[in-house]
């Protein structure tokens, strides 16, 4: 009877789903492309397609821990490696990034981790000679795990480690970084009975109204997304259309709205939604949630910096800007954004606030909001509109508004939150994004 012939790279289950994650980080820390761009639209990945949701799911989670924690993978690595990685086989450090993060943080078995590794290296024309290599160092990473898995090695670039400790103290600062090296929660806001549907998904409610889970597989499977009764949005990322209060029957432009949460949140409310943003692919994507979940709003291809229409009875402002307190769920901004983006975005986020103004009636609410944790992109971008413009005034926040978590209310009487807040046992269900939001009046 004829030997069974040896499996070909192609065929070794699992091998695929790692050969596009070790692509996608390849992109990420080579090519500065965007985690999200690979996963979708022109940039998507040409092997994701093939892949099953659950390996999509996997890619994904490989790819967001070896970038969460790139600073003390790479020192155990050069730890490693006498000679650091070789320079005329960039791709091998890719494959050992992948490898060891499986091995430390990954529910993955060590053998398979090591041997799909190797069969990549192999696989590879560049990587090839160094097969061994790559066998050697995480079989010794695997040994070692119980000492290597704790080890802290400045995973937060230190000219963000050093902003933050400047604004908000060395303590909070290590905090932040340190939620940072976990594995986020899966948050949702749904559209009725949140008590309901936490128990259907075995979540939690936060005081808030967002319903908490630790995500498992593809999202579109969980129960309630064919039907649209939620949707994904960090519990920070849902407070600030609710500094606008009652938006019943009022008219209202969302301005840079997508990926289109706060649209939703706004039309789920009975508000007249205007969703304005420059991409139409974007927009196309909101236009897709919000028929999933039933509800509407009118969108306008457009740049909002010069968008005329209105006037609104409010504007929610969700400016473009550095993201740094999202990146617990987005790990790659640390190594796309550099402290020089700040200033260049901070000139965009007035232009923005300057147009809102523009596009409100007198006695109407404007709300300005930003992902980041930089003053330049929150407090002074307030502060400088207050100053050049007398149309305008503060109207502070009070924890009233926030369903009386007034642990998110600044002294100066705006949100902040930080993803150090809202602890938990559990660090997949501790934390949320870093925001800050402002309410003012046009008078």
């Amino acid at each position: 009877m004829a030997r069974p012939q040896r499996l070909l790279h192609a065929e070794v289950p699992g091998l695929a789903t790692r050969r596009v994650a070790v692509d996608v980080l390849d992109g990420v820390l080579r090519r500065h492309c965007p985690l999200d761009d690979h996963f979708e639209g022109e940039n998507l990945h040409p092997g994701l397609p093939a892949l099953a949701d659950r390996d999509r799911a996997l890619v994904r989670k490989l790819v967001a821990t070896a970038l969460r924690r790139l600073g003390t993978l790479r020192q155990l690595l050069n730890s490693s490696l006498d000679r650091g990685v070789p320079d005329d086989a960039p791709r091998v450090e890719t494959i050992l990034l992948v490898g060891a993060a499986q091995i430390l943080w990954l529910d993955v078995p060590d053998h398979a981790a090591v041997d799909l590794a190797v069969r990549l290296a192999q696989a590879d024309r560049r990587a090839a000679r160094y097969a061994g290599l790559v066998n050697a160092v995480l079989r010794r990473i695997a040994r070692e795990r119980d000492v290597l898995a704790k080890a802290e090695s400045g995973d937060t670039p230190e000219w963000l480690l050093a902003r933050w400790t400047a604004t908000y103290g060395a303590e909070t600062a290590r905090a932040i970084a340190t939620v940072h090296g976990h594995e986020p929660p899966l948050d949702l806001t749904v559209k009725s009975d949140a008590e309901a549907w936490a128990a259907r998904l075995r979540g939690r409610v936060l005081a808030t109204g967002t319903v908490r889970l630790v995500a498992h597989g593809p999202v579109s499977r969980l129960p309630g997304y064919d039907e649209g009764g939620w949707w994904v949005q960090d519990a920070a990322a849902a407070l600030p259309v609710r500094l606008l209060g009652d938006v019943s029957g009022l008219s209202v432009a969302d301005l840079c709205a997508a990926p289109g949460g706060k649209t939703a949140q706004l039309a789920l409310a009975g508000a007249h939604v205007t969703a304005v943003d420059r991409s139409a692919g974007r927009l196309a994507r909101v236009q897709e949630n919000l028929a999933r979940l039933g509800l509407a709003a009118d969108v306008v291809v457009a740049d909002a910096t010069e968008w005329s229409a209105g006037p609104f009875d409010a504007v929610l402002v969700d400016a473009p800007c550095s993201s740094t307190g999202t990146i617990r769920r987005h790990p790659d901004i640390v190594h796309l954004k550099r402290e020089a983006d700040i200033t260049l975005l901070a000139d965009l986020q007035r232009r923005l606030l300057a147009q809102a103004v523009e596009l409100t009636k007198p006695g109407g609410t404007i709300v300005y909001c930003v992902c980041s944790l930089e003053p330049e992109e929150g407090e002074a971008q307030i502060a400088d509109l207050l100053a050049r413009d007398p149309r305008v005034r503060h109207h502070p926040v009070s924890a009233a508004d926030l369903g009386g978590s007034g642990e998110f209310v600044t002294a100066g009487g705006d949100l902040r939150t930080l993803p150090c807040q809202l602890p938990d046992p559990e660090p997949r269900l501790a934390g949320l994004d870093g925001f800050y939001a402002a309410r003012l009046q046009r008078l």
